[in-house]
């Protein structure tokens, strides 16, 4: 190289070909992000480069990791009002426009993550040369914060890649592989990572011819007429998804190409009066808060130094056998331990399968998953395992039989994991010779897919286990969620009473489907009624009892009493509440959708559900407001733009809650009375 400039994030060099290597490594953080002194530092570069224009600029990462991961979130203020907004963003789309306005070839050599602001960074230079690995993905994840790219991504991703390949991208915040990338038009290389500087130097001296443009038909839907229909057609689309009070953001995308169908200067004009406008939504500011409790819950059980190689499971069903599919996924050498051969094939058939799925056509690393995992009858496993997971059915004397059976061959220091859903540790630990090792992971079905353990502390359990736990959970790259031992823990102690609720309104001939209409309406993932037939009917009753043990007689629902014992369990049995076929349920009133809805029904789901929460923070269940709304939003799905159960409560006001539970205490009974914790809330 023939010149060196390093400055606080970004350094430059550049070579005896005049080629101008630009290098963004932080020094404030483990990942690149746009922050605005990042940005301020770039603009400073390329103004120098303006004035004496090398042959050739690069921009790299000096990070492991990924190229950049975006805008730096931390400064996304909730006080910024909607000019203050506008002016950010429009001085982050002025440093892009002169990085694209460049007269020399601009090249852009990512690795790993290529998000947000970071694939907005690249889409300003003229051409992007990738690393071919399984690592390298290329998203605009910005609906996933209530807002969309505001950098000139809704301009420059349709420019290059048509409107029908970048709607999806822009809509759904999706990131797509390299090799998607490639075959539609994203990058132009895609290399081993080796030979990213040297792809980029010939891309550089030897500049390509400029790609054909755009299909036709994607050039038609820029057309006015044209692209207010496409608009439409957008909009109707992502209605079918979200509603547009609850997620405007995909509508506003829909908007902006209805405005200027991603043409002129007009396009970022729009970009940056829209983006400036979504900042200030309710949306907008409590999905940031779920990025930043994510965050929290990421960082916990960080500060050990704990290795897991191996890991021991007994009990081969569905949990069991996806809990150890997901360690052997993850590197770890794992044992699956049942009382016979053909229960433990059966859940290494459905193993390799999910192995499968997760990686997504690499033989190799499916291979390499598959080989980690093996049948182990007669349990000889324990002895030699970091972590033993007890994933067995829901009965404490059979736990504490089998605690018994294999604890002293156990090596000093491994812990003991038991994947119990509702049983307090207390009572499972009775019989250890050292109960301080005990702690609940508490997984949630289906494994691979559902964020959150509940990571679960009883009386006897040490410090140290719990961080070991903690840790152990990180590194299956699931969200811990530290919970004191108590019945149902947090997300089936909260869920119950809403599914209570609901259930008791079909007591009362309320149609299944109005009911879960109504959940879905303010911000449930799924009704109650499809939520109780997805988990199993039968679950759902052992918890209920386990909690009614605990907290007194509830009210009984007569009608899931009565499917149980005829087995319409839900679905797993092909009938429950609904009939279930091809893996979903069939709802069959016609014209449901104009059914009348009592007008106290949301009410009474949505306050069962607050109630409870309030009282699991109250009693200490968990440690703090913020923890237990996120352990709610990852482990049940519970409405991220609402920001949480005890977020939400609050921006309505307690004494509203107050009042709104005491009218439905006097119309409906002391199920409703309002909990003690209330008061904690102001």
């Amino acid at each position: 190289m023939a010149e060196s400039t390093t400055g606080s994030h970004w350094s430059l060099q550049t070579d005896a070909d005049n080629i101008a290597w630009l290098t963004l490594d932080r020094q404030d953080a483990p990942a690149n992000s746009l922050s605005e002194r990042v940005m301020r530092e770039l603009d400073i570069h390329l103004q120098a480069f303006a004035v004496a224009v090398p042959r050739g600029l690069v921009l790299l990462s000096g990070k492991s990791n990924g190229f950049v991961a975006g805008a730096d979130i931390s400064e996304f203020r909730t006080d910024l009002t909607e000019a203050q907004a506008l002016n950010l963003i429009e001085a982050g789309q002025r440093v892009l426009e002169r990085l694209e306005a460049l007269s020399c070839p601009t090249v852009a050599a990512v690795h790993g993550f290529v998000l947000g602001g970071g694939l907005e960074l690249a889409l300003a230079c003229r051409f992007r040369v990738a690393a071919g690995d399984a690592e390298t993905t290329l998203g605009l994840p910005e609906v996933n914060l209530g807002i969309h790219p505001g950098f000139g991504g809704t301009v420059r991703l349709p420019r290059l890649i048509g409107v029908r390949a970048a709607m999806p991208m822009l809509l759904t915040g999706a990131p797509v592989s390299v090799d998607k990338a490639m075959r539609l038009g994203l990058v132009d290389r895609v290399v081993e990572r080796s030979a990213l500087r040297a792809t980029a130097r010939e891309l550089v001296l030897v500049p390509p011819r400029r790609r054909r443009g755009i299909p036709l038909l994607d050039y038609l839907l820029t057309l006015p007429l044209v692209r207010h229909w496409f608009a439409a057609q957008l909009e109707q689309q992502v209605a079918r998804r979200v509603r547009r009070e609850h997620y405007p953001a995909p509508f506003a995308v829909a908007a902006l190409w209805r405005g200027a169908g991603g043409r002129g200067r007009a396009a970022y004009a729009l970009e940056a009066r829209s983006i400036a406008r979504l900042f200030g939504t309710p949306t907008a500011r409590n999905l940031i808060r779920v990025f930043f409790l994510q965050t929290r819950l990421k960082s916990l059980g960080s500060n050990t130094q704990a290795s897991f190689q191996r890991v021991h499971v007994v009990g081969a069903g569905v949990m069991g056998g996806d809990i150890a599919a997901l360690c052997a996924w993850r590197g770890m050498e794992v044992t699956l331990q049942d009382r016979e051969e053909n229960f433990v094939e059966s859940a290494l058939t459905r193993a390799r399968h999910l192995i499968d799925r997760l990686s997504r056509g690499d033989a190799d690393k499916a291979a390499a998953a598959t080989g980690r995992l093996r049948m182990d009858v007669a349990g000889s496993g324990v002895a030699t395992a970091d972590v033993v997971i007890e994933a067995i059915y829901e009965n404490a004397a059979a736990k504490r039989a089998l605690y018994a059976s294999f604890f002293c061959r156990m090596k000093p220091g491994a812990l003991l994991c038991t994947n119990t859903s509702s049983l307090v540790l207390e009572e499972l630990a009775g019989d250890l010779s050292d109960p301080t090792r005990l702690v609940g992971l508490h997984f949630f079905n289906p494994v691979t897919r559902m964020p959150l353990v509940e990571v679960i502390r009883g009386q006897q359990t040490a410090e140290a286990a719990v961080t070991k736990a903690l840790a152990f959970t990180r590194a299956l790259d699931k969200l811990p969620l530290p919970c004191r031992s108590a019945p149902g823990f947090v997300v089936n102690r909260i869920l119950t009473p809403y599914l209570l609720e609901a259930m008791l309104a079909v007591d009362e001939g309320i149609p299944l489907e109005v009911i879960d209409r109504v959940a879905v309406a303010h911000g449930f993932p799924m009704g109650p009624i499809e939520l109780a037939d997805t988990v199993g009917l039968d679950i759902g009753v052992h918890v209920g009892s386990v909690l009614a043990a605990a907290f007194g007689e509830r009210a009984s629902p007569q009608c899931v009493h009565a499917l149980v014992a005829a087995g319409k369990l839900g679905q797993k049995t092909g009938e429950g509440f609904y009939r279930w076929v091809g893996g979903k349920p069939q709802k069959t009133i016609a014209g449901a959708a104009t059914l009348l809805v009592p007008a106290d029904l949301e009410d009474r789901l949505v306050m069962a559900f607050l109630n409870e929460a309030v009282a699991c923070l109250r009693e200490g269940v968990v440690s703090e407001a913020d923890l237990l709304d996120a352990g709610v939003i990852f482990g049940t799905g519970y409405a991220p733009f609402r920001g949480g159960p005890l977020h939400y409560a609050r921006e309505l006001g307690v004494d509203k809650c107050l009042t709104r539970l005491k009218e439905l205490t006097t119309r409906h009974g002391s199920r409703f009375t309002p909990d003690e914790g209330w008061e904690r809330l102001r």
